[in-house]
């Protein structure tokens, strides 16, 4: 059953106010609040700037671009998949009340990791201008890359969502998980310096090929091989298409078990 217009109009308005609501939740008695979305990847990068640049500055074209553009990607990749595991039990009161969709709830996790995506990538966009990295056309791929790690962790999300409510001992398992595929993605050293066996990994590693599709349209002006195009769109539709399917099948057995 397709949803009507006005309905849709109430979801985006339900949608918005719960990315309201997590928003403000999220930097609660904070003084800077949203502006911790600024800060944090950009004193980040300062840190691992100053840690490993002297370490690979043979190795590593302008290195804190380097890390941030990785940054940006992993921390899209962490903050959807993470936000949208929990989403179910956190809205219990109001799935089990309010008649919308469960999908709103998920959708809100995902839209308020995106506007945090937006404030650290402004961030981005300015620290290529103070590195004097020129704007090239290559730089529209990012239409491509982001939107496709977007859904791609949107569908880690809606698989990790119905997980977590019978299995909370996911999230511990999730978090170790995150734990290795960071130290995986290449974000502070160059995957090419790494032995054979942990490059095959990190190449196999869809995280990394948001990464660097994003390092090669926005920093060094090249156009993404081929196969790293393919990698990120199937990489993108194929758990996002997966991810959704086992929400719609077991969605109706969540609220058995909420």
């Amino acid at each position: 059953m397709v949803p009507k217009a006005q309905d849709l109009k109430q979801y985006w308005f339900v949608i918005r106010q719960l990315t309201g609501r997590e928003l403000k939740r999220r930097y609660v008695r904070s003084y800077l609040g949203i502006a911790w979305s600024v800060l944090n990847p950009l004193l980040n990068m300062i840190v691992m700037s100053l840690v490993f640049s002297a370490m690979f500055r043979g190795s590593i074209e302008l290195f804190p671009l380097y890390y941030l553009a990785g940054k940006l990607m992993w921390d899209m990749f962490d903050q959807v998949s993470q936000s949208v595991m929990s989403v179910l039990v956190d809205n219990r009161q109001l799935l089990l009340t309010v008649k919308v969709p469960k999908n709103v709830f998920v959708l809100s996790r995902c839209y308020t990791a995106f506007v945090n995506f937006l404030y650290s990538f402004a961030v981005f966009l300015l620290m290529l201008l103070f590195f004097r990295v020129r704007p090239q056309t290559t730089m529209l791929l990012a239409l491509v890359c982001v939107p496709m790690c977007l859904v791609f962790s949107l569908g880690m999300g809606y698989i990790l969502s119905i997980l977590y409510v019978f299995f909370a001992d996911i999230r511990h398992l999730y978090g170790v998980f995150l734990t290795i595929l960071v130290y995986l993605s290449a974000l502070f050293y160059p995957a090419d310096r790494v032995p054979a066996v942990l490059q095959a990994v990190i190449y196999n590693n869809p995280v990394y090929d948001y990464i660097a599709f994003m390092r090669d349209c926005m920093i060094y002006g090249h156009v993404p091989e081929p196969g790293l195009w393919i990698r990120v769109i199937l990489w993108g539709v194929g758990m996002y298409a997966l991810g959704s399917l086992i929400f719609r099948r077991y969605e109706n057995d969540v609220m058995i078990q909420l």
